[in-house]
């Protein structure tokens, strides 16, 4: 009677698991990897949000492949090497279809042996500082040359800056992102002097003196500006002391590279009027796609002061593309989505298309946008069309001969065309 009875249990508990493992295959799973705490939850946490409201939108046309998606969210906590460790847990425990995630490089580059061990799939929808291109990332924010690279020329060309402060957290993106923009400048006769390059801690709050000396270095009769890449909640009191100190955009222009209407929102924009931004989306443009993100966006957060920015809408853009190569594909198999990812077009929300490209980056208009008062930028410069990313900065010397190209029969990120050798990453 004891036997019969523990077969019988041990043959419910088998059912109870095959039916589990059933249930999990109805749904395809999609991970969330965005900090929800720490210094970086200020920017990250919308992230998460887009994501869900895009998964739920997804889920009420029917979902993808005739299954509903499932997020995983995770939160790695503005902690680098967390970030792997929820990577891994996402990929291997999990078993997520592909993962959104990452605001800054560190993180980016604290993931990137996971995805590349497990054979997964990353969208990171953040400006970076090129540099890279990997089989298993897809990279939906702005390369140099989509961004930082068009901001100095707009300043250099429309405003007549002579002298440059390139001011950045203590990381690879601000620190990679000047390397290529001291070189440029070099290479447009910008002489040493007159380049001031500062670096500042996550999380900086004291920047008296730093902005004091950014005001004696614009004080030399050239007109000089700030160049921006600073990370996440110490963009807060930097500009509280830019207004503290009187120093308008006027006197000393900052165009910022990390500073959208989400960071906006949390402080006093009336002194910061006039300082810029340079991005490939703002929520103040003029389009029917826009417009209806917005809405969506409203209803879904409940709360129609919510702000929305660019890293949203390279998420946007990715989650569209996934879709897409998916439903091209007819799996969610991560072989079979790298390769019919590559060439698929969506529409962004500026009211052009986004294309992914072989080198895993995608084609993005340049905006340079105006601070107003009411933390809404207005764009007062753009380019005419679509700009191709650039995986490799034609401006440093070890990049310059590197090509990458995820499209057979290259298959490599890191393809040098003098040497002819891919000594990176190739499948």
């Amino acid at each position: 009677m004891k036997l019969k009875t523990f077969k019988v249990a041990t043959m419910a508990l088998a059912c109870s698991a095959m039916m589990s493992a059933a249930q999990a295959a109805d749904t395809i799973k999609v991970g969330v990897l965005h900090s929800l705490s720490g210094t970086m939850a200020i920017s990250e946490t919308t992230l998460k949000d887009t994501m869900l409201m895009l998964i739920e939108d997804q889920n009420k046309k029917g979902g993808l492949l005739g299954k509903k998606l499932e997020p995983v969210v995770v939160d790695p906590a503005s902690n680098w090497p967390l970030f792997a460790e929820k990577a891994r847990e996402l990929i291997s425990k999990e078993k997520v279809a592909a993962t959104f995630g990452c605001w800054t490089s560190v993180s980016r580059k604290s993931v990137l042996p996971v995805f590349e061990e497990l054979d997964s799939i990353l969208f990171y929808p953040v400006q970076y500082e090129g540099e890279e291109s990997s089989k298993n990332v897809f990279y939906t924010g702005a390369a140099p040359n989509q961004q930082a690279i068009p901001a100095v020329d707009y300043l250099m060309n429309e405003v007549g800056v002579k002298r440059w402060v390139l001011a950045g957290t203590d990381y690879v993106y601000p620190r990679t992102t000047n390397k290529i923009l001291e070189a440029y400048l070099k290479g447009k006769g910008v002489a040493e002097k007159d380049i001031m390059i500062n670096y500042t801690p996550f999380g900086h709050s004291d920047w008296q003196s730093i902005v004091s000396d950014i005001k004696k270095f614009g004080s030399s009769g050239m007109k000089t500006a700030v160049v921006s890449t600073i990370n996440g909640d110490a963009n807060v009191p930097f500009y509280k002391e830019l207004g503290n100190q009187s120093i308008s955009a006027e006197d000393i222009p900052v165009v910022a590279f990390s500073v959208g209407e989400e960071e906006l929102s949390g402080i006093d924009t009336k002194p910061l009027v006039g300082h810029l931004a340079a991005w490939n989306y703002f929520m103040s443009v003029d389009a029917a796609e826009n417009d209806e993100f917005i809405e969506k966006w409203h209803s879904f957060i409940k709360d129609e002061k919510r702000v929305t920015n660019d890293p949203m809408e390279a998420h946007y853009i990715g989650f569209k593309m996934w879709v897409e190569a998916v439903k091209k594909a007819g799996t969610t198999d991560p072989e079979a989505v790298q390769q019919a990812i590559i060439g698929v077009s969506v529409p962004n929300l500026t009211g052009g298309l986004a294309t992914m490209m072989p080198n895993h980056h995608i084609t993005k208009p340049v905006l340079i946008g105006e601070i107003q008062d009411d933390g809404q930028f207005e764009t007062v410069w753009q380019t005419s069309g679509m700009v191709p990313g650039d995986a490799w900065s034609d401006f440093l010397p070890g990049s310059k001969d590197i090509y990458a190209s995820w499209r057979a029969p290259l298959n490599c990120g890191n393809y040098n065309v003098k040497t002819s050798k891919c000594s990176g990453q190739n499948f």
